[in-house]
């Protein structure tokens, strides 16, 4: 391999990040969009950027803190960075505030939804929020106040709470410091009676404000200002020397509510004497105080949202997913005997995943059922039918893996639930978090013993599966079959088999497959055979994998990357990436399949994988890579990847500068990706409506598969 080490051949992982979360901002700013999406846009940003700190500022600070130096492939060492992301992170939040005052917020006005101020209320709605204060919240709450004997409380992980000065009357050279948590208890969006049809609301907080007096009888307010503090979230925890892991965690879940405030968010207008009260009592630099113009915390927008009924024009039209009812009409087993399944979510309804889960339940040929789940949603019905096939005597192996950041106690919770009802439960390898998605059914047939599978590039999450962008695979391959047993024997014992058939695992063998792929392309390319590499993932971070690409750029291979989010590659080097373009997509729905392509010299080689190209994926988690061997399905990827490299309405183009683009539409049709896949669902399903209402019959499905409890959509 070449000389690919210049710092000016990568750009820095967290100012990446930064840049993927201006493009979501750019979806809120997008008048194309519907109001009410754009909304949930700028939503989505606040709620990225928290995690963002949360966990890579947190991490970068723990490396300042220990004296840590060294830098990053770009060059950047800790310090530098936490440098850079304080100047850009106060640039997007200036951005964002302006987003929501200059723009939606007058938008919202104009189709009738209000977030008002106290001073704007009626007197119908100010007797209202009185009442309201006295009833549900006045009870609730705990004025603290900070002096000699009582010391400055623990102030919650991204709780809002109301910093105030007071003193008593005549006495205004002492001025005493107290603070209110905004009950987290209670909706911090209150809907307010309103007329003519407006739909009025106000922020708890402000309620909680008109009425400060009455938590300090005897003083009086100089001042009350919102602030929310972020924590080091990060667990820290050591598997080697913890005999249960479940309870370890869920002890650092406690404890991490008290990690070091790496950020400070306050209300624009707060007086320096206050201000640097709550500096000194948090611990906080200066770099990390965020003084925003406008309410703190714009998450509250998705929680007015939801309390929006109707306002269909101010949503994006209804989309509905494509359902497999071949999958659900007979035994789901009997058609994969027959064939491969190839699942495009959310295009592709997810019900096809847990029909597989529903029939092996009830299914009295069934032994087995194994699964990995790392996220899962509240209301899980793969929770449910796992449970149900335990409560039928099949033997449940699932693998829930604890430390899936920010979802540890729900899965604890469904850890817990599932050991109960007789599932054997088990949390993954020392050191390692599970991150592959992957069902195994295994079922005694007149043949024998057959396994039946399910392979994701997303989570077993049926609510997510709708605005997510995934791929999956239901197949019966005899060979994926024994590898598959194979990884789940991994996951529980010691085994350790010397190779696999066709599942491609990390931490062991991924990464030196993906460089042989690649490496293979580049000799391709020299001896003057066809040679591509496309591909589509959320992240490319790792180092080794970029050279890898340079390499192979530099040769002639033709490089087409589509990368949602961070891309620590750079594109137009002179002589290394010039082959090399890279595309993000970012609209509708969170794109998340992982798609690999290989000219392989004429004769191509498709993969779908749970990995990105980062190297916690490849050094530090248990994922996958699966083949795609059918024929139909493998032109069906290619069609599908190369519908969204043409995506001009929701794509922006890496250019040489680091900077990300839209396209040039001059002249062209506009090409929304997941629109169209999403008109393609509706036609699939326009046309399977027709042939039944000719066919006039349905084939009920027979024996113990029928579930006459289970609702259908």
């Amino acid at each position: 391999m070449g000389n690919f080490d210049k710092t000016e051949y990568f750009n820095n992982r967290e100012l990446s990040w930064l840049l993927f979360n201006k493009r979501v901002l750019e979806e809120a700013r997008d008048r194309e969009n519907p109001l009410l999406e754009r909304m949930k846009f700028l939503s989505i940003t606040g709620s990225n950027l928290d995690e963002f700190f949360m966990v890579r500022v947190a991490s970068l600070s723990d490396m300042v803190n220990v004296n840590y130096e060294k830098p990053d492939a770009a060059g950047l060492k800790p310090s530098q960075q936490l440098e850079k992301i304080s100047e850009k992170a106060h640039e997007m939040i200036d951005r964002q505030y302006m987003t929501y005052n200059r723009m939606l917020s007058r938008m919202m006005k104009e189709n009738g939804i209000f977030v008002l101020e106290v001073a704007e209320l009626s007197a119908k709605q100010l007797e209202f929020i009185d009442h309201y204060f006295s009833r549900e919240v006045y009870p609730v709450l705990t004025p603290m106040a900070v002096d000699s004997s009582r010391p400055f409380p623990l102030i919650l992980n991204k709780s809002i709470n109301i910093a105030a000065l007071i003193h008593k009357p005549g006495e205004t050279a002492h001025r005493e410091f107290v603070t209110v948590q905004v009950p987290s208890v209670l909706p911090r969006v209150v809907k307010l009676p309103d007329t003519d049809g407006r739909h009025s609301f106000i922020l708890l907080e402000n309620i909680i404000r008109r009425h400060l007096k009455e938590l300090f009888v005897g003083y009086e307010l100089d001042e009350a200002f919102c602030y929310r503090v972020m924590r080091d979230m990060d667990l820290e925890v050591d598997e080697e020397e913890t005999a249960d892991l479940l309870k370890e965690i869920e002890k650092q879940l406690r404890l991490r509510e008290r990690g070091n405030v790496i950020h400070l968010d306050v209300e624009a207008g707060i007086s320096a004497r206050l201000i640097n009260k709550l500096i000194e009592r948090l611990s906080v630099s200066e770099n990390n105080v965020y003084r925003v113009n406008g309410p703190i915390d714009l998450t509250f927008l998705s929680k007015l949202i939801d309390q929006l009924d109707g306002f269909d024009e101010l949503r994006y039209s209804p989309h509905r997913p494509f359902v497999h009812y071949e999958l659900m009409e007979r035994s789901i087993f009997d058609t994969l005997r027959e064939k491969d399944v190839f699942l495009h979510h959310p295009f592709d309804a997810f019900d096809a995943v847990i029909e597989l889960i529903r029939q092996a339940s009830l299914d009295p040929n069934v032994l087995a059922i194994k699964m990995t789940l790392y996220r899962v949603s509240g209301n899980s019905p793969i929770i449910r039918y796992l449970e149900k096939a335990a409560e039928n005597g099949k033997q449940v192996t699932v693998l829930v893996e604890l430390k899936a950041r920010f979802d540890e106690e729900n899965n604890i919770n469904w850890a817990q639930k599932l050991e109960k009802t007789g599932c054997h439960v088990i949390y993954g390898l020392v050191g390692l978090k599970t991150h592959c998605k992957m069902a195994l059914v295994v079922r005694r047939e007149r043949a024998g013993i057959k396994r039946y599978m399910h392979f994701g590039t997303g989570n077993y999450n049926d609510i997510t599966a709708k605005f997510y962008t995934d791929m999956g695979l239901l197949t019966s391959s005899e060979q994926m079959g024994i590898d598959a047993s194979n990884v789940f024997n991994m996951l529980s014992g010691y085994s350790e088999p010397p190779y696999f058939h066709k599942l491609v695992m990390a931490p062991l063998w991924l990464r030196d497959t993906l460089l042989a792929l690649i490496h293979k392309e580049t000799e391709y390319a020299k001896a003057g055979r066809p040679a591509y590499i496309h591909a589509k993932m959320n992240a490319l971070s790792d180092e080794e994998m970029i050279k890898a690409l340079y390499e192979a750029s530099a040769a002639g291979v033709k490089i087409k990357l589509i990368v949602r989010g961070i891309c620590c590659l750079r594109t137009g080097i002179p002589g290394i990436s010039e082959n090399i373009e890279v595309h993000s997509i970012v609209g509708r729905y969170l794109e998340h399949s992982r798609i690999y392509l290989f000219a392989n010299g004429g004769e191509t080689k498709a993969f779908l994988a749970s990995a990105d190209w980062m190297p916690r994926n490849l050094n530090r988690r248990v994922e996958l890579m699966f083949p795609i061997e059918d024929e139909r399905i493998m032109s069906t990827i290619i069609q599908l990847f190369g519908v969204m490299w043409r995506d001009n309405v929701k794509t922006r183009i890496l250019g040489k500068d680091g900077q990300y683009e839209k396209p040039d539409r001059r002249g062209k049709a506009a090409v929304n990706a997941q629109e169209y896949f999403a008109e393609q669902a509706e036609q699939r399903s326009i046309r399977r409506r027709r042939s039944l209402e000719k066919k006039r019959t349905f084939t009920p499905v027979r024996g113990n598969v029928r579930d006459n409890t289970r609702e259908r959509e």
